[in-house]
């Protein structure tokens, strides 16, 4: 499998670092958001971004759920930010978590699962935009939170991962999954695999009894996050030491390493990343600038 890389634009407006992107209203479209405290729109083929909303605090987390025209922003201190896409106002903050809400996503039409400092797993109705269940997981940071197949899947500073069910139920749990936080967990789209990263630069592979399959040095730095491109034949880390790296999901391979010197790629740490489709992704960084780029696979 042969990859070739090319930016298609370097976006810039942010004044802060850029910690969190999610998928817009339209395919070609997408929201960021990060120290400065703003949500932002882009397009791909426009240079400028849209002010959506202005919060006062550092924004963690963005989710957007467009059946309900609304976007839940995290911030610093463990609040959530509800807004109205179409007014582009912000509706209702609500003072929930503590010390940060890292990872906010949609569990189903009508409810959303956001996960923050303490330890604290949050279900919200999306009609009401209240709390309906709460759980105290740990007493550390919820770092992460993906699902598959009805569970939860959480990745937490304590070290560990954690399957739930949908009552928030521990199914499973594994203790000291990597050496520091698990920054980033993800589940395969079509196999019953799960890959974790964090601050310990490792890249494991976890079996659906969590038990490793793989493991790898995979970046210098912390892995700050991992995405697979919509078919599932490759997917993306980003890491603090400033490059996104592709890899071969069939068997865990590193295909391609995304560089300063040879692509032009982040100058600082790289925090998030996001696959458009199959050949456009997103990364963003400490250094205030978004990317976005083709990337083109030969078989």
């Amino acid at each position: 499998m042969k990859i070739s890389i090319h930016q298609i634009s370097r976006l810039q407006g942010h004044n802060g670092s850029i910690y969190t992107l999610a998928r817009g209203l339209k395919e070609d479209s997408f929201y960021s958001s990060g120290g400065d405290g703003w949500v932002v729109e882009w397009h791909r083929n426009q240079p400028d971004g849209h002010l959506i909303a202005k919060t006062d605090q550092k924004i963690y987390s963005i989710a957007s759920f467009p059946n309900h025209g609304l976007i839940a922003a995290g911030n610093m201190e463990g609040g959530l930010h509800w807004i109205d896409i179409e007014k582009k106002e912000n509706i209702k903050n609500v003072a929930h978590h503590e010390q940060g809400i890292f990872s906010i996503l949609q569990w189903n039409e009508n409810t959303a699962i956001s996960g923050g400092g303490m330890g604290r797993i949050t279900k919200w109705d999306l009609g009401k935009l209240q709390v309906t269940e709460s759980l105290h997981l740990t007493n550390t940071s919820i770092r992460s939170l993906a699902k598959k197949d009805g569970r939860l899947i959480a990745g937490s500073s304590d070290n560990g991962i954690y399957i739930l069910d949908e009552d928030l139920e521990i199914l499973r749990h594994v203790e000291d999954a990597h050496d520091n936080s698990v920054f980033s967990v993800v589940p395969y789209p079509d196999r019953d695999i799960i890959v974790s990263g964090g601050r310990d630069a490792q890249l494991k592979h976890w079996d659906a009894g969590l038990q490793v399959i793989s493991q790898q040095n995979a970046h210098w730095y912390t892995i700050n996050d991992i995405k697979f491109s919509p078919d599932g034949r490759i997917f993306a880390t980003a890491s603090r030491d400033k490059t996104i790296r592709l890899w071969k999901s069939v068997d865990f391979t590193l295909l391609k390493e995304i560089n300063t010197i040879k692509h032009g790629c982040h100058i600082n740490s790289v925090n998030c990343l996001l696959w458009l489709d199959n050949q456009t992704l997103v990364s963003a960084s400490d250094d205030r600038s978004i990317i976005i780029w083709k990337i083109e696979i030969e078989a």
